[in-house]
């Protein structure tokens, strides 16, 4: 429960502490006496965003703390679970420098925001006028018979496989995206593969043909040039190899009478035998050299395709070509592990879907089974409100499709009148019946619902006289079973609390301020009977508001 609350620079509030009892509690004010500044202060230590505009001095910052009696809540595992230290009497503080920068802390711990707001979603629900228009939506319709069911081990079970396949649902769509994307793309690489592995090409075959091209083209000149050098060095009468060893042998007489003379005769004889090892080669390449035309059009039609190749592909050599023909494979192995991927991925959401169904349908019988006990006390409530002929019929279906709530859709249909046709409740309920309808579910909820405090901001919206009465004496029921905290304008229901809070407004300093404090019997009864008569409290609103007081 909110045992102590304590604002500094918000709004019109420049210092403000107070304490709040358990049970049934009222703030009653003047409208813009700053009862919403209270609230609003109060949401933002449980994890609202903050807005710079609602300081009360621009030069300071503001800073909320908020006291919580959380004993025997079962929330010890939250705290070792987030590391932080346990106390029976819980701290959470809000700070906000005139930046609009936030630090969260509890128990003086810093925390991020969303931590803050997790915990105090454990710890108070605030209900606002705006908050009766959930009525209306599946969602939270579907979060009231879940919170009778208390099933939430299964819920949790079921959302969090639920989020695994929707993850690989949307990773299934975008692979698949993917492979139509790159199904034309595959037959264009599949088949450039193909042209380039038929190819057959080899590192170096280029030069290696360009080189035999060139020979063969100019065979008949090659062969004549060779023959004609090969004559010369050793087939004809005066060759050069006969004459060198005859001037070797001339040099063989004169090499021991000079050390000089004896290195040019070592000098011929080498010269004679590379021009006899030259003479060979060339008349061994003389005699290898045939004009082949079938070669030459062999080879000038692999030279072609190489050419078209490196053209096609713009480049100049057969290496990167190569590298085109693995960077191509890569792509093609890359397409068909993308489709082994989806065929995986579809095996798997498909063994998903059957556990979601397991668990979707013990959620669904769960829920059916409760419906009945739900309407029952729906409508035993609002009897209770004044509303005896009140009809509630909760229609349920299944969806086709899996939801983040399972595959159950729900439609709250009422009627505040005998034998009148039972319609969705946005289209039939009036303000004031809205708000009987929620203060019902809420009821009903904190019958079985362990959340310490609950505020409702004018529950009675639409509401007056005896059924006002009634509505405190709900509030007054919720109020043994958890702390309950209402801002009201009507007097029946001020007049069920067990503790009187008044919000006012004064001028300090030529600067308006909101201030609370808590009544005493006698400021109670004089407040409830200004609620009554006014300004001016007449001895007959004062005895009202006694017996108000009195038959609480």
């Amino acid at each position: 429960m909110l045992s102590h609350l304590t604002i500094n620079n918000y709004a019109l509030i420049e210092n403000l502490e107070i304490d709040f009892s358990n049970g049934f509690s009222i703030i009653t004010g003047e409208t813009g006496a700053g009862k919403s500044i209270l609230l609003g202060a109060l949401s933002l230590i449980l994890g609202s965003r903050a807005d710079t505009k609602v300081f009360h001095n621009k030069e300071k910052k503001c800073v909320i703390e908020g006291k919580f009696y959380i004993e025997n809540y079962g929330l010890i595992n939250f705290f070792e679970q987030n590391n932080l230290d346990y106390e029976a009497y819980t701290i959470l503080r809000r700070e906000i420098n005139n930046q609009g920068k936030s630090r969260a802390f509890i128990n003086d711990t810093p925390v991020n925001l969303a931590l803050l707001k997790s915990l105090g979603n454990k710890l108070v629900n605030i209900h606002s006028q705006n908050t009766t228009l959930t009525l209306n939506d599946s969602n939270f319709q579907l979060a009231i018979i879940d919170n009778f069911v208390k099933h939430f081990d299964v819920i949790n079970k079921y959302q969090l496989e639920y989020s695994k396949y929707l993850k690989n649902k949307i990773l299934l769509d975008s692979l698949e995206e993917k492979e139509k994307n790159t199904k034309t793309d595959n037959d264009y690489f599949q088949f450039l593969f193909d042209e380039l592995e038929t190819a057959k090409l080899k590192i170096g075959e280029q030069q290696e043909i360009e080189n035999e091209l060139e020979i063969l083209n100019n065979a008949e000149e090659i062969k004549s040039k060779l023959f004609q050098t090969s004559e010369a060095l050793l087939n004809s009468d005066n060759n050069l190899l006969e004459q060198l060893s005859q001037i070797n042998n001339l040099f063989n007489k004169l090499e021991n009478y000079h050390p000089d003379l004896k290195n040019i005769s070592e000098r011929l004889k080498s010269n004679y035998i590379d021009l006899q090892d030259i003479s060979s080669n060339i008349e061994q390449f003389e005699q290898n050299i045939n004009f082949n035309p079938e070669q030459l059009e062999l080879l000038t039609n692999r030279l072609d395709l190489i050419y078209h190749l490196q053209q096609k592909h713009r480049v100049k050599t057969i290496d990167e070509l190569l590298e085109i023909k693995n960077n191509l494979s890569e792509n093609i192995n890359n397409i068909s592990s993308l489709e082994e991927k989806i065929k995986q991925l579809k095996n798997q959401l498909s063994e998903q879907h059957k556990l979601l169904s397991e668990i979707a349908g013990k959620i669904s019988t769960n829920r059916k089974k409760v419906l009945p006990s739900i309407e029952k006390e729906l409508m035993k409530i609002l009897n209770n409100l004044g509303m005896p002929d009140a009809q509630i019929n909760i229609h349920h279906e299944l969806t086709t499709d899996f939801t983040r709530d399972g595959n159950d859709k729900v439609r709250f249909l009422f009627n505040a009148n005998k034998g009148g046709e039972l319609e969705e409740i946005s289209r039939i309920a009036s303000g004031g019946e809205l708000s009987r309808l929620m203060l019902s579910v809420k009821s009903l909820i904190s019958q079985r619902n362990l959340l310490p405090t609950i505020i409702f901001d004018e529950i009675d919206s639409g509401v007056s006289g005896d059924i006002a009465g009634k509505v405190g004496n709900i509030l007054q029921k919720m109020a043994k079973q958890m702390q309950v905290i209402a801002i009201t304008h009507i007097p029946q229901i001020a007049g069920k609390s067990s503790s009187h809070y008044l919000v006012y407004k004064k001028n300090e300093n030529a600067t308006t301020k909101t201030f609370i404090k808590k009544l005493s019997e006698e400021e109670q009864i004089n407040e409830i009977a200004k609620m009554l008569s006014g300004e001016h409290v007449s001895s007959a609103a004062e005895e009202t508001a006694r017996q108000l007081i009195d038959n609480i």
